[in-house]
């Protein structure tokens, strides 16, 4: 079974223009975000896609295969199922270009519930947050899982509530935005109606939710930081400059 990565970025973040390029350790963001992917062991292919032309022509610089899509697409799944047209995958991975810290054994790790049973057919990584700071963070999606472990709701907003045992007593969990999909679920995201709860949260999973279908969350122990500021980037940076993996491909 073929697994391609598609990386999805664009130069107009609101909190942060132009993020997919800023420099961490000399090189681009998306630079190391597409390396670190790339060394998955289940992957046959790791593409960016992008509505940039300087994002094109950044990335061909530094070696990946880049596809041009529509500059109207509000969510990132939307780019994602646009440029999986072009590929030839059965599982289509989804991962943030705002999430340097990318370990490869985190792609791996999502994706095996898939291989494992062709139910399955979207995943997220799920990593449980131990600072109450991210837990108040809205930049921070928090999402809120069944017995099963299927998602129950994702969310800016602090949950589970902390009412009755406060933030020490909760299992807290945040969305790490590698996200799976089976390419017949990619496709039928694309084709669902956005939803209230989407647009009120800004989370592409909840049109998945609103919509009846399931998103499996596995808990993973990789920490990572995603860049949604100027001050996350100095923060990743002053962590990245000790890390060994980064290394590998930066000497």
């Amino acid at each position: 079974m073929k697994v391609a990565a598609v990386i999805p970025a664009r130069m107009g973040s609101s909190r942060f223009p132009g993020k997919p390029l800023a420099p961490i350790l000399g090189r681009p963001m998306l630079e190391h975000v597409f390396h670190r992917t790339a060394m998955s062991k289940v992957l046959s292919e790791t593409v960016i896609a992008t509505c940039d032309q300087e994002i094109f022509d950044a990335a061909q610089a530094f070696g990946a295969r880049a596809i041009m899509t529509s500059d109207q697409h509000q969510r990132a799944s939307d780019r994602v199922a646009e440029a999986a047209e072009k590929l030839d995958a059965e599982i289509v991975v989804l991962v943030q270009g705002d999430e340097p810290m990318t370990m490869p054994e985190m792609i791996d790790q999502a994706v095996e519930p898939m291989l494992a049973d062709p139910s399955i057919a979207c995943v997220n990584l799920a990593k449980r947050l131990s600072a109450e700071s991210d837990y108040n963070d809205p930049n921070t999606i928090k999402m809120v899982m069944d017995l099963k472990g299927d998602a129950l709701y994702f969310s800016r907003n602090p949950i589970p509530s902390p009412y009755q045992l406060g933030f020490a007593g909760l299992r807290v969990y945040k969305q790490v935005c590698i996200i799976p999909f089976t390419r017949t679920a990619l496709f039928d995201y694309r084709d669902l109606e956005p939803t209230p709860l989407e647009v009120a949260e800004s989370v592409d999973m909840l049109r998945f939710l609103e919509h009846g279908r399931k998103v499996r969350l596995i808990e993973t122990q990789f920490d990572t930081q995603a860049v949604d500021t100027p001050q996350d980037l100095a923060r990743v940076e002053a962590m990245m400059a000790s890390d060994s993996l980064a290394r590998s491909y930066l000497d």
